[in-house]
């Protein structure tokens, strides 16, 4: 009987034997509205200080410029540009949600195969492909340690989003199974990233790096550098020394007939996508009860542990509102709108939302599955009016269809101060597959 083969192995050959021709319409379809979803999301924040001071980092230390930094006019290295792009599309937490994993799937990897894509003239299909294969493997390494790997305080898309960029890069580089293989296993050593510090600049940094440290394990996979065998899963590998007992049949069961990525889900608001069923539930109650927020004596919030440990916080910043279960409900209430200027400063330091946060309580409800939320108004005069979402707008039980993703990806162009060339930019995405390189699209986007 032959041994059974390790996990790094499995992936590897999965991607190396991967064919184009092989990969579903509906799935091809799924891997251009996560690429124009993150592109959008990136465009909003532009001129948002934390993009242009990460840009002005990078370029000190950048190499030759070859991929561009979207919507910003210049052009990095391939690492550099994915740095950058990375951060952009995962600034606002506006960007695409793997749920079982809270993992953003799109940020780490789309940055690295566009960039490397442009800087080596490679088609929209090849992007496509690669990023379609790295964010799988992401999401599926995400899946053996979930949850008590994000429990114990890794950030699981900068940790996990590590593997699906070097995936990306490595399928465009063109390396044979082992070197892939190699590939994930040097990226598992460059895997970092803490929940203490999503409310800070320090979570930009941990996601670039995703972006281009994966890239980085690729580079020196396909120049022969080799990492264990057993990186991922051994005794003192990456899934057990970053979680607990690991789940490694979540890996590899299915790989290639069932795809994670297909689950992919997006957002209608610029907050973490555990908020959404609360935003949503607190809308429906206002219009239903026709009330003033002053009628409301006091708001209760029930959901499962990752809502209350997520979001159970005191609101400083526009980072605190957009993981806040008390600025959401706030936002539903007092606003009747969740759109990015309610999750700015100017929002958070509003005086009628301050005190509308104070009215909201949170508690375990851990009959509700994650995603889930029970909201309970409680008025002035008596009355109490319940509702429980468990399917909000853009969950994978009512996604937002084409049209509502691509009004997005206009409105986030028109925060950044593209709306003349979105119409175009949002054509060059469609027709992603059928372009030869990416000069038209990147054009527009520089």
């Amino acid at each position: 009987m032959s041994p059974t083969p390790h996990v790094g192995q499995t992936l590897g050959e999965f991607v190396a034997a991967s064919h184009w021709a092989g990969i579903s319409p509906a799935l091809r379809h799924e891997g251009r509205r996560s690429i124009l979803n993150h592109i959008g999301c990136a465009l909003g924040v532009a001129r948002d200080p934390a993009v242009t001071t990460a840009l002005k980092v990078m370029r000190v230390t950048a190499g030759p410029a070859t991929s561009t930094v979207f919507g910003q006019g210049v052009k990095l290295d391939a690492m550099s540009a994915a740095f950058v792009n990375c951060i952009a599309g995962n600034l606002l937490d506006y960007d695409d949600t793997h749920l079982q994993t809270v993992i953003h799937p799109t940020a780490p990897v789309a940055p690295a195969a566009l960039a490397l894509a442009e800087q080596r003239g490679l088609s929209g299909a090849q992007v496509l492909h690669a990023f379609l294969l790295g964010a799988e493997v992401e999401c599926r390494i995400g899946n053996a340690v979930s949850p008590g790997h994000y429990a114990r305080g890794w950030h699981i898309t900068s940790t996990c989003g590590g593997f699906g960029s070097a995936v990306a890069t490595a399928r465009l580089l063109g390396l044979d199974a082992a070197q892939t293989w190699h590939a994930i296993g040097i990226a598992a050593s460059q895997s970092a990233g803490l929940v203490e510090n999503l409310p800070s600049a320090a979570k930009n940094v941990g996601m670039g790096n995703a972006a281009r440290n994966g890239m980085l394990a690729a580079f020196l996979a396909e120049q022969g550098y080799q990492a264990a065998p057993a990186a991922l899963e051994g005794p003192l590998g990456w899934a057990r020394a970053m979680g607990d007992t690991p789940n490694l049949a979540a890996i590899t069961e299915g790989l290639g007939s069932r795809w994670e990525i297909a689950r992919n889900t997006y957002k209608p608001y610029p907050a973490g996508i555990v908020f959404h069923a609360v935003i949503d539930a607190c809308l429906a109650l206002r219009e239903r009860l026709g009330v003033p927020p002053e009628a409301i004596a006091s708001v209760d919030v029930a959901g499962d542990q990752l809502l209350l440990d997520r979001g159970d916080r005191v609101v400083r910043t526009e980072r605190d509102a957009r993981v806040s279960i008390h600025h959401s409900a706030a936002l539903g209430f007092v606003r009747g709108r969740a759109g990015v200027a309610e999750f700015e400063l100017p929002a958070v330091a509003d005086p009628a939302l301050a005190a509308f946060r104070a009215k909201v309580t949170a508690r375990l409800d851990a009959g509700l599955p994650r995603g889930a939320a029970t909201v309970t108004a409680r008025l002035a005069d008596g009355r109490v009016a319940s509702l429980t979402v468990t399917a909000p707008i853009g969950s994978s039980d009512n996604p937002m269809s084409d049209a509502a993703l691509e009004a997005k990806f206009l409105d986030n162009a028109g925060l950044g101060g593209f709306t003349d060339r979105a119409p175009a930019m949002l054509q060059a995405i469609r027709g992603l597959e059928q372009a030869s390189d990416l000069s038209g699209l990147m054009s527009l986007l520089a």
